[in-house]
Protein backbone atom coordinates (compact mmCIF):
# COMPACT_ATOMS: atom_id res chain seq x y z
CA UNK A 1 0.00 0.00 0.00
CA UNK A 2 1.24 3.46 -0.72
CA UNK A 3 -0.21 6.52 1.66
CA UNK A 4 0.56 10.02 0.18
CA UNK A 5 -0.04 12.42 1.66
CA UNK A 6 0.49 16.40 1.72
CA UNK A 7 0.06 18.08 4.53
CA UNK A 8 0.67 21.54 5.93
CA UNK A 9 0.64 22.80 9.77
CA UNK A 10 1.61 25.34 11.10
CA UNK A 11 1.13 27.61 14.23
CA UNK A 12 -1.43 30.78 13.58
CA UNK A 13 -0.54 32.74 16.89
CA UNK A 14 3.01 33.61 16.07
CA UNK A 15 2.99 36.19 13.60
CA UNK A 16 3.79 37.01 10.01
CA UNK A 17 6.70 34.09 10.18
CA UNK A 18 6.80 30.83 11.54
CA UNK A 19 9.37 29.01 9.80
CA UNK A 20 11.31 28.73 13.53
CA UNK A 21 8.22 26.73 14.37
CA UNK A 22 7.90 24.85 11.00
CA UNK A 23 11.73 23.82 10.47
CA UNK A 24 11.23 21.81 13.82
CA UNK A 25 8.14 19.72 12.82
CA UNK A 26 10.37 19.20 9.59
CA UNK A 27 13.27 18.14 11.89
CA UNK A 28 10.76 15.53 13.29
CA UNK A 29 9.78 14.31 10.23
CA UNK A 30 13.36 13.82 9.05
CA UNK A 31 13.98 11.75 12.31
CA UNK A 32 10.87 9.35 12.32
CA UNK A 33 13.06 8.28 8.56
CA UNK A 34 9.62 8.37 6.80
CA UNK A 35 10.01 9.72 3.05
CA UNK A 36 9.08 13.43 2.55
CA UNK A 37 9.42 16.26 -0.21
CA UNK A 38 9.37 19.98 1.22
CA UNK A 39 7.39 22.10 -0.64
CA UNK A 40 6.78 25.88 -0.40
CA UNK A 41 3.47 25.24 0.83
CA UNK A 42 3.41 22.22 2.80
CA UNK A 43 5.20 19.05 2.97
CA UNK A 44 4.33 15.02 0.97
CA UNK A 45 5.04 12.58 2.55
CA UNK A 46 4.61 8.43 1.58
CA UNK A 47 4.13 5.67 3.82
CA UNK A 48 2.74 2.14 3.76
CA UNK A 49 0.40 2.51 6.43
CA UNK A 50 -2.64 5.00 6.97
CA UNK A 51 -2.03 4.50 10.64
CA UNK A 52 1.34 5.69 9.79
CA UNK A 53 0.97 8.79 8.14
CA UNK A 54 -1.76 9.66 11.02
CA UNK A 55 0.40 9.21 13.79
CA UNK A 56 3.00 11.48 12.14
CA UNK A 57 0.34 14.09 11.73
CA UNK A 58 -0.39 13.62 15.09
CA UNK A 59 3.60 14.10 16.64
CA UNK A 60 3.81 17.33 14.56
CA UNK A 61 0.57 18.63 16.03
CA UNK A 62 2.60 17.69 19.59
CA UNK A 63 5.43 19.57 18.42
CA UNK A 64 3.48 22.62 17.76
CA UNK A 65 0.74 22.72 20.46
CA UNK A 66 3.39 22.84 23.46
CA UNK A 67 4.20 26.56 22.49
CA UNK A 68 0.87 27.45 20.34
CA UNK A 69 -2.69 28.03 20.99
CA UNK A 70 -3.62 27.64 18.06
CA UNK A 71 -2.61 25.32 14.82
CA UNK A 72 -3.74 25.36 11.45
CA UNK A 73 -3.45 22.13 9.45
CA UNK A 74 -5.07 20.87 6.18
CA UNK A 75 -3.94 17.65 4.66
CA UNK A 76 -4.85 15.85 1.48
CA UNK A 77 -4.64 11.76 0.45
CA UNK A 78 -4.02 9.38 -1.92
CA UNK A 79 -4.08 5.99 -0.96
CA UNK A 80 -3.65 2.92 -3.48
CA UNK A 81 -3.15 -0.63 -3.08
CA UNK A 82 -0.11 -2.55 -4.22
CA UNK A 83 1.75 0.44 -5.23
CA UNK A 84 4.77 2.00 -3.40
CA UNK A 85 7.50 4.93 -4.13
CA UNK A 86 5.27 6.94 -5.66
CA UNK A 87 6.24 10.20 -3.94
CA UNK A 88 9.01 9.88 -7.01
CA UNK A 89 8.04 7.60 -9.36
CA UNK A 90 4.90 10.04 -10.07
CA UNK A 91 6.64 13.33 -10.84
CA UNK A 92 9.36 10.84 -12.68
CA UNK A 93 6.43 9.52 -14.74
CA UNK A 94 5.32 13.26 -15.83
CA UNK A 95 9.21 14.22 -15.98
CA UNK A 96 9.95 11.64 -19.24
CA UNK A 97 6.12 12.44 -20.67
CA UNK A 98 7.20 16.46 -20.57
CA UNK A 99 10.88 14.94 -22.10
CA UNK A 100 9.07 13.26 -24.97
CA UNK A 101 7.01 16.19 -25.79
CA UNK A 102 7.81 17.39 -29.58
CA UNK A 103 8.11 21.27 -29.77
Amino acid sequence: MSVLMEFAIFPTDKGDSVSKQVSKVIGLIRESGINYQLTAMGTLIETDELPEALALVNSCYEVLEKDSDRVYCTLTMDIQKNKHNRLTSKVESIENKIGKVKK
